[in-house]
């Protein structure tokens, strides 16, 4: 089976699988491809709701959990909201960007000629399931980081990071406030490739304290998943208060 692009009949679906490479992708990263075009070609509208995880395990022939699995990342991707009792619907079309280079925050900070500080609230294990498919594990524990950025005195990012064990193995024995994960996981171990999503959101109340920011400020939270070879490394979201912030990249 694979789910490239729409596949809009069961003939046109049945005709893919059989031009299937021998070492596809995983099932349920073809079935979060196919639900994107879905949504990318406007067969499935924001806010619509789309078919359940029964209906989507008849309709491609695998094992409900593989379903489960993409349909909870895409909800942890913001792709999709999942209402319980109610079912799975497309989530309000964002800004999704298509190429930004990464950059260490501490970097971008001296360049401006202003001093990086950082603040760790967080370093510790976690078994959050969302987290952990997230990072294409089967289970638990993974690490996890929550880490306020300065420049001068001033916060200007609430970084909130889920790392592989299995990438970064001593991670949390790492000073934060000497250097940043960013720096850290890239002088180890150079970035394969990532995806991101950016959206414009306020904040809970935890982040908005930590940020300093005004009730009802917005911020531009960028979401980010990296890769070194085959494993998902890390996955982060980085909120930036709008007022103080803004984002640059490259096409």
């Amino acid at each position: 089976m694979t789910i490239n692009g729409h596949l809009e009949t069961e003939d046109s679906r049945a005709a893919a699988m059989r031009t299937t490479p021998a070492k596809a992708l995983p099932a349920y990263e073809q079935i979060k491809r196919y639900v994107i075009a879905q949504i990318e070609e406007g067969v499935w509208k924001p806010g619509g709701l789309i078919p359940s995880e029964a209906e989507l395990v008849k309709e491609f022939g695998v094992a409900r959990m593989t379903v489960s699995r993409a349909l909870r990342e895409l909800t942890t991707e913001r792709v999709l909201t999942r209402v319980q009792g109610s079912g799975t619907y497309v989530a309000p079309q964002r800004y999704e960007s298509t190429v930004l280079e990464i950059r260490n925050i501490a970097d971008e900070i001296a360049a401006r000629g202003h001093r990086h500080s950082a603040r760790v609230l967080a370093l510790e294990s976690s078994d959050d399931p969302l987290a952990v498919d997230a990072l294409g594990l089967a289970k638990g524990p993974i690490f996890h980081s929550r880490i306020v950025h300065y420049e001068e005195a001033e916060p200007i990012q609430y970084e909130d990071r889920y790392v592989n064990p299995r990438v970064f193995p001593e991670y949390l024995d790492q000073d934060f406030t000497a250097e940043t994960p960013n720096h850290y996981m890239v002088r180890l171990a150079p970035i394969q490739r990532a995806e991101f999503r950016i959206y414009a959101q306020k904040p809970d109340a935890h982040v908005r304290r930590h940020l300093m920011m005004e009730i009802g400020e917005p911020c531009l939270m960028l979401w980010r998943r990296t890769w070194v070879g085959e494993h998902v490394a890390t996955s982060v979201q980085l909120w930036h208060p709008a007022s103080r912030f803004h984002l640059a990249g490259n096409v």
